[in-house]
Formats: C-alpha cells, sequence, structure tokens
C-alpha cells in the first residue's frame, strides 16, 4: 500500500470542514484523504462523514473506541454502514477487544474499513505513561507489545509515533500498517504533541501514513502546504 499523507480535519462544526474542503475545489489532484475526529463527528453527527464522503475524499474515523467487547463489536457495525475507509480504537482494550471490533466492523459481503489500534498517543511522554498510568516499561516496549497484540487480533495496523514506525515494521512485518500523527514541518510549532518528527523525517522511518492537522489546517494557504507536505512525504 502506498504512502499517503491524511489531514486531520479537527474543526467543530459542519460549516468550518466544509469551509475548509472548499479550499481544494479546482484541486487538480486527487483530493486529500482526511480524518474526522471526535470533535466534528460529535458536533456534526454521522452525516458529515456522509457528505465528505460524497465529495470524493478517502475518510480515516478517529473515535477511538475503547470499551468491553461487545459494546465495541456492535458500535463497529454501526460505523461500518458510513463506508469510511479506515477507522480506529486503542489497543489497550485487550486482544478480544480488538477480535470483537473486527468481527463487529466486517459486513455481511466481507468487506470493511481498514481497522488500526491506537498504541500510545504522541501527546504521551515516558514520564506521564509511569505517573499517570503507572505503566514501568519503556515507551518503544509498550507500543510494540501493543502493536504485537494489534497484529495477533488481526488488525490492519496500528497509530504510533513517526519514531516508532520503523521498529513497528520489524515487530509485525512490512505489510503492516503505521498511521502516524505528531508530524510538523521544521520550521513549524510541535502544539501539544510530544514525539514528534517532520515528514521527510517519517518517510525515512517508515511511516506508512502521516497525520497532519494544524500544519495545513491553520496555515495561511492551506492548499499549498498540504502540497508541501505530499512532497516531502511522497516525493
Amino acid at each position: 500500500m502506498g504512502k499517503d499523507v491524511i489531514v486531520a480535519c479537527d474543526f467543530a462544526s459542519r460549516e468550518e470542514v466544509l469551509a475548509f474542503l472548499d479550499r481544494f475545489t479546482g484541486f487538480t489532484e486527487e483530493k486529500p484523504y482526511v480524518k474526522i475526529g471526535m470533535e466534528l463527528f460529535y458536533g456534526a453527527g454521522p452525516d458529515i462523514v456522509r457528505e465528505i464522503k460524497g465529495r470524493g475524499h478517502r475518510i480515516f474515523l478517529d473515535l477511538k473506541l475503547h470499551d468491553i467487547p461487545n459494546t465495541v463489536k456492535r458500535a463497529m457495525a454501526v460505523l461500518s454502514s458510513l463506508d469510511v475507509d479506515m477507522c480506529n480504537l486503542h489497543a489497550g482494550g485487550t486482544i478480544a477487544m480488538m477480535e470483537a471490533a473486527l468481527e463487529g466492523l466486517t459486513r455481511p459481503d466481507g468487506t470493511r474499513p481498514l481497522l488500526i489500534a491506537v498504541t500510545q498517543l504522541t501527546s504521551t511522554s515516558q514520564e506521564r505513561m509511569e505517573k499517570d498510568l503507572l505503566i514501568r516499561e519503556s515507551m518503544d516496549q509498550v507500543v510494540m507489545h501493543y502493536a504485537h497484540n494489534a497484529r495477533l487480533a488481526g488488525l490492519d495496523g496500528v497509530v504510533c509515533s513517526p519514531l516508532e514506525a520503523g521498529k513497528v515494521h520489524e515487530v509485525c512485518g512490512a505489510d503492516f500498517l503505521t498511521v502516524t500523527p505528531g508530524v510538523r514541518f521544521a520550521d513549524g510549532d510541535v502544539g501539544d504533541q510530544v514525539r514528534v518528527t517532520t515528514p521527510a523525517r517519517a518517510k525515512e522511518l517508515g511511516s506508512d501514513y502521516i497525520v497532519v492537522g494544524r500544519p495545513i489546517t491553520a496555515a495561511a494557504d492551506p492548499v499549498a502546504a498540504y502540497r508541501r507536505c505530499v512532497a516531502e512525504f511522497i516525493g
């Protein structure tokens, strides 16, 4: 599967996200792959997914499900009907939860969106993981263990830091997807991210997809920023 840039459309309303996507009217390349997260989904509802999909965008629905297996299974069955291209959950919900999610996501005809698991959020530092979550292992060990569990559960990949992408491929195989937020331009602000790198470095480290939000959505010229990101990551 080829590399791609996913634009994190972390807007609060339908009007805001559509105004942003309108900036790509007349765009001659393939329309950007977009991420719809909790803020937009909870604010605008599932119809926004259908509307953006209808505009020709591929969609990563980033809701990070984490609950008992049966609840996640039923929720994934609902999300599957939205015809998104990728969705996710927290690997910390156990292998049983991930297996149930995969079962719920799979349609009667055997098709389904890609399903990936969040290992540790890129805003989480080693110190916070130890102090707040009482996880004493190293960040690298935790991420690889969670990735291995996701692989055992039959998932397609994980969300991780670009800094961990290469090691995930070593542990889980080259075909196991790494979707990596925490990407900023070299001359940009890292915001609330901790484990970050540039698009070019993410490419070198083995990321399959990079998720980029504010460096594109808050740019004076979002289309130019998107093209810059694609050029640095894909070439």
